[in-house]
């Protein structure tokens, strides 16, 4: 029996439709899975870290001379002198601040410290501590002079850390920044000098007060020493400092010779050096 191709035509069909049915059933499309991001925490605190330190300065000196002016009420002049002898005493020091590490050599840090001492100064006079009292006749004058003074220096400092062997890190560093020098009164008591022509024989002859002063000096400071790692994240570091402090205003008129027309700030201060030995800590806030 022969079919004509129109008959033939569905009869074909209906034999290919399972086959196709069957291979769409088979068929499955390839699952895609979405990955999430990987989660990085924030190290909030990396890089930064706490210091503290106390200091001894083993040596500190004057930057020059101390000078003061002084009055003449009859002319209304005034002229130029200096202290005979001065010293100056420091001893402690102690500091905090806040630093980063910027990588394996450079940091940073912004530094607050404190210190005090005292200045000790006398003048000699060829002139009697009266003049023109009989009893002080042939006698000369010495005054002895001292004051306190307290100081607070903010500084930013930068530093080279030269590599760590052994949990040791030695380096280098230089800061700069103000100080505010703070003089408290300052006791000038003469003393008469000419055996027993002095009435009392060497007793004091008259004791003033002059009010300090304060301001503000520029400061620079150059640091070396070593840190040894304690922790992961502590640090004791000893090293040495030195710090230029500039000088100013140190003392005003006593009461009388301001009465008297005296104005202005009478002494000043030229500045001061010391050398500390530190010891501190830093803490590492990661």
């Amino acid at each position: 029996m022969r079919l004509s191709l129109c008959t033939a035509l569905p009869i074909i069909l209906l034999g290919l439709a399972p086959s196709t049915a069957a291979l769409a059933a088979d068929y499955e499309p390839p699952m895609v899975i979405d990955t999430p991001e990987e989660y990085v925490p924030v190290e909030v605190g990396n890089g930064w870290y706490l210091r503290g330190d106390i200091g001894y300065a083993f040596s500190s000196r004057a930057n020059g001379n101390f000078e003061y002016r002084t009055f003449d009420p009859i002319t209304a002049t005034y002229g130029q002198s200096m202290f005979d002898t001065a010293a100056l005493d420091m001893d402690l020091s102690y500091g905090f601040g806040v630093g980063y590490q910027y990588n394996e050599y450079i940091r940073g840090d912004l530094t607050v410290d404190a210190f005090s001492g005292r200045f000790a100064g006398t003048t000699v006079s060829a002139s009697p501590c009266v003049i023109g009292d009989p009893a002080y006749a042939g006698t000369t004058c010495r005054s002895e002079d001292s004051a306190g003074f307290t100081a607070v220096t903010a500084m930013a400092n930068g530093y080279v850390d030269l590599g760590t062997y052994a949990g040791f890190t030695p380096y280098v560093g230089a800061g700069a920044g103000v100080t505010h020098m703070s003089w408290r009164d300052l006791t000038d008591r003469t003393y008469c000098v000419g055996g027993v022509a002095c009435p009392p024989p060497g007793g004091v002859v008259t004791t003033t007060v002059h009010s300090g002063e304060n301001s503000w000096r520029f400061t620079y400071a150059f640091m070396g020493g070593v840190a040894f790692d304690i922790s992961r994240n502590l640090k004791l570091d000893v090293g040495y400092k030195y710090t230029r402090i500039a000088g100013g205003d140190m003392f005003g008129w006593d009461a009388g010779t301001a009465a008297v027309g005296a104005t202005g700030v009478q002494g000043r201060d030229p500045g001061l050096s010391k050398h500390d030995v530190r010891v501190g800590l830093r803490y590492a806030l990661w």
